[in-house]
Protein backbone atom coordinates (compact mmCIF):
# COMPACT_ATOMS: atom_id res chain seq x y z
CA UNK A 1 0.00 0.00 0.00
CA UNK A 2 1.17 3.56 -0.77
CA UNK A 3 0.47 6.27 1.48
CA UNK A 4 -2.22 8.41 0.63
CA UNK A 5 -1.75 12.17 -0.50
CA UNK A 6 -4.48 14.96 -0.05
CA UNK A 7 -6.33 14.86 -3.13
CA UNK A 8 -5.24 11.55 -4.47
CA UNK A 9 -6.77 7.78 -4.01
CA UNK A 10 -5.07 4.96 -2.25
CA UNK A 11 -2.99 2.71 -4.54
CA UNK A 12 -0.70 -0.32 -3.93
CA UNK A 13 2.30 -0.92 -5.81
CA UNK A 14 3.07 -2.82 -8.93
CA UNK A 15 4.37 -5.63 -7.49
CA UNK A 16 0.93 -6.21 -5.69
CA UNK A 17 0.33 -9.79 -5.30
CA UNK A 18 -2.90 -11.13 -4.45
CA UNK A 19 -2.43 -14.50 -2.31
CA UNK A 20 -6.04 -15.95 -2.81
CA UNK A 21 -9.16 -15.48 -0.65
CA UNK A 22 -11.41 -17.13 1.01
CA UNK A 23 -15.39 -17.36 1.33
CA UNK A 24 -16.88 -16.24 4.74
CA UNK A 25 -20.43 -17.34 5.71
CA UNK A 26 -21.01 -15.95 8.97
CA UNK A 27 -24.41 -16.24 10.90
CA UNK A 28 -25.43 -13.41 13.44
CA UNK A 29 -27.48 -14.44 16.37
CA UNK A 30 -29.29 -11.14 16.55
CA UNK A 31 -30.46 -11.68 20.12
CA UNK A 32 -27.03 -11.35 21.42
CA UNK A 33 -24.56 -10.76 18.19
CA UNK A 34 -22.77 -13.88 18.47
CA UNK A 35 -21.05 -14.94 15.21
CA UNK A 36 -20.96 -18.44 13.62
CA UNK A 37 -18.60 -18.79 11.22
CA UNK A 38 -17.10 -20.61 8.47
CA UNK A 39 -14.46 -19.92 5.93
CA UNK A 40 -14.51 -21.93 2.40
CA UNK A 41 -12.92 -22.07 -0.73
CA UNK A 42 -15.65 -21.48 -2.72
CA UNK A 43 -19.17 -20.25 -2.51
CA UNK A 44 -21.32 -22.92 -3.85
CA UNK A 45 -24.74 -24.44 -2.91
CA UNK A 46 -22.76 -27.61 -1.35
CA UNK A 47 -20.50 -25.02 1.10
CA UNK A 48 -23.71 -23.45 1.77
CA UNK A 49 -25.56 -26.33 3.30
CA UNK A 50 -22.56 -27.07 5.35
CA UNK A 51 -22.86 -24.20 6.62
CA UNK A 52 -26.30 -24.30 7.21
CA UNK A 53 -25.73 -27.67 8.63
CA UNK A 54 -23.13 -26.26 10.99
CA UNK A 55 -25.60 -23.09 12.48
CA UNK A 56 -28.66 -26.07 12.60
CA UNK A 57 -26.33 -27.88 15.11
CA UNK A 58 -25.07 -25.21 16.90
CA UNK A 59 -28.65 -24.22 17.73
CA UNK A 60 -30.54 -27.72 18.21
CA UNK A 61 -34.55 -27.73 18.98
CA UNK A 62 -34.67 -24.20 18.12
CA UNK A 63 -36.54 -22.18 15.38
CA UNK A 64 -34.28 -20.58 13.17
CA UNK A 65 -34.76 -17.91 10.71
CA UNK A 66 -32.18 -17.22 8.56
CA UNK A 67 -31.87 -14.49 6.36
CA UNK A 68 -29.64 -14.08 2.80
CA UNK A 69 -29.25 -12.07 -0.22
CA UNK A 70 -30.79 -13.52 -3.62
CA UNK A 71 -27.60 -15.32 -4.44
CA UNK A 72 -28.28 -18.07 -6.69
CA UNK A 73 -26.25 -20.88 -4.06
CA UNK A 74 -29.06 -19.87 -1.39
CA UNK A 75 -31.98 -21.27 -3.87
CA UNK A 76 -29.90 -23.96 -5.23
CA UNK A 77 -32.48 -27.41 -5.54
CA UNK A 78 -30.33 -29.53 -3.19
CA UNK A 79 -30.65 -26.49 -0.59
CA UNK A 80 -34.62 -26.20 -0.81
CA UNK A 81 -34.43 -30.22 -0.01
CA UNK A 82 -32.19 -30.12 3.19
CA UNK A 83 -34.70 -27.22 4.34
CA UNK A 84 -37.84 -29.28 3.45
CA UNK A 85 -36.47 -32.24 5.38
CA UNK A 86 -35.91 -29.17 8.28
CA UNK A 87 -39.07 -27.38 8.60
CA UNK A 88 -37.55 -25.50 11.96
CA UNK A 89 -35.17 -23.85 9.26
CA UNK A 90 -36.56 -20.73 7.50
CA UNK A 91 -34.56 -18.85 5.00
CA UNK A 92 -35.56 -15.33 3.80
CA UNK A 93 -34.77 -13.34 1.58
CA UNK A 94 -33.96 -9.51 1.44
CA UNK A 95 -35.04 -7.39 -1.57
CA UNK A 96 -33.06 -7.23 -4.41
CA UNK A 97 -30.51 -4.44 -3.56
CA UNK A 98 -31.71 -4.09 0.28
CA UNK A 99 -28.73 -6.14 2.06
CA UNK A 100 -28.89 -3.36 4.36
CA UNK A 101 -32.01 -5.08 5.99
CA UNK A 102 -29.69 -7.82 6.90
CA UNK A 103 -27.19 -7.19 10.18
CA UNK A 104 -24.78 -9.56 8.92
CA UNK A 105 -23.62 -7.27 6.56
CA UNK A 106 -22.92 -4.59 9.50
CA UNK A 107 -20.58 -7.28 10.87
CA UNK A 108 -19.11 -7.74 7.37
CA UNK A 109 -18.31 -4.03 7.15
CA UNK A 110 -16.81 -4.01 10.52
CA UNK A 111 -14.79 -6.92 10.44
CA UNK A 112 -13.58 -5.60 6.66
CA UNK A 113 -12.94 -2.07 8.12
CA UNK A 114 -11.36 -3.79 11.89
CA UNK A 115 -9.55 -6.57 10.42
CA UNK A 116 -9.06 -6.90 6.80
CA UNK A 117 -8.41 -3.84 4.76
CA UNK A 118 -5.11 -3.16 4.51
CA UNK A 119 -4.29 -6.33 6.25
CA UNK A 120 -0.72 -8.02 4.71
CA UNK A 121 -1.84 -11.35 4.65
CA UNK A 122 1.07 -14.00 2.46
CA UNK A 123 -1.02 -17.11 3.06
CA UNK A 124 -4.85 -17.90 2.59
CA UNK A 125 -3.76 -19.72 5.62
CA UNK A 126 -2.71 -16.02 7.27
CA UNK A 127 -6.38 -14.32 6.22
CA UNK A 128 -8.39 -17.26 7.84
CA UNK A 129 -6.19 -16.84 10.76
CA UNK A 130 -7.23 -13.13 10.91
CA UNK A 131 -10.86 -13.66 10.46
CA UNK A 132 -11.11 -16.44 13.28
CA UNK A 133 -9.45 -14.07 15.60
CA UNK A 134 -10.90 -11.48 14.94
CA UNK A 135 -14.99 -13.11 15.43
CA UNK A 136 -13.46 -14.75 18.48
CA UNK A 137 -12.55 -11.84 20.12
CA UNK A 138 -16.07 -10.21 18.53
CA UNK A 139 -17.77 -12.86 20.33
CA UNK A 140 -16.15 -12.48 23.51
CA UNK A 141 -17.16 -9.11 23.73
CA UNK A 142 -20.48 -9.08 21.93
CA UNK A 143 -23.35 -7.27 22.26
CA UNK A 144 -26.96 -7.12 19.93
CA UNK A 145 -27.21 -4.15 17.25
CA UNK A 146 -29.90 -1.93 17.92
CA UNK A 147 -31.60 -0.21 14.89
CA UNK A 148 -31.27 3.87 15.04
CA UNK A 149 -34.43 3.43 12.87
CA UNK A 150 -38.44 2.29 13.76
CA UNK A 151 -39.53 -0.53 11.25
CA UNK A 152 -41.64 1.41 9.77
CA UNK A 153 -38.95 3.79 8.29
CA UNK A 154 -36.46 1.07 7.00
CA UNK A 155 -39.53 -0.53 5.26
CA UNK A 156 -40.58 2.51 3.86
CA UNK A 157 -37.20 3.08 2.18
CA UNK A 158 -36.29 -0.07 0.90
CA UNK A 159 -40.11 -0.72 -0.64
CA UNK A 160 -40.35 2.96 -1.77
CA UNK A 161 -41.09 2.94 -5.84
CA UNK A 162 -39.26 5.71 -7.04
CA UNK A 163 -35.86 3.93 -4.89
CA UNK A 164 -36.90 1.33 -6.58
CA UNK A 165 -36.84 2.54 -9.91
CA UNK A 166 -33.74 4.48 -9.41
CA UNK A 167 -32.18 1.03 -8.17
CA UNK A 168 -33.21 -0.52 -11.08
CA UNK A 169 -31.65 1.85 -13.51
CA UNK A 170 -28.17 1.59 -11.64
CA UNK A 171 -27.83 -2.25 -11.36
CA UNK A 172 -28.63 -2.37 -14.99
CA UNK A 173 -26.18 0.41 -15.71
CA UNK A 174 -23.16 -2.51 -14.12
Amino acid sequence: MLPVRPGSSERRTFDYVRHGTTTLFAALEVATGRVTDACTDRHRHQEFLAFLKQVAAAYPRRELHVVVDNYATHKHPAVRAWLAGHPRITLHFTPTSGSRLNLVEVFFSIITRQALRRGRFPTVADLIAAIERFIDAWNDRCAPFTWTNDPDTVIAKATHPRRRKTQQTSDSEH
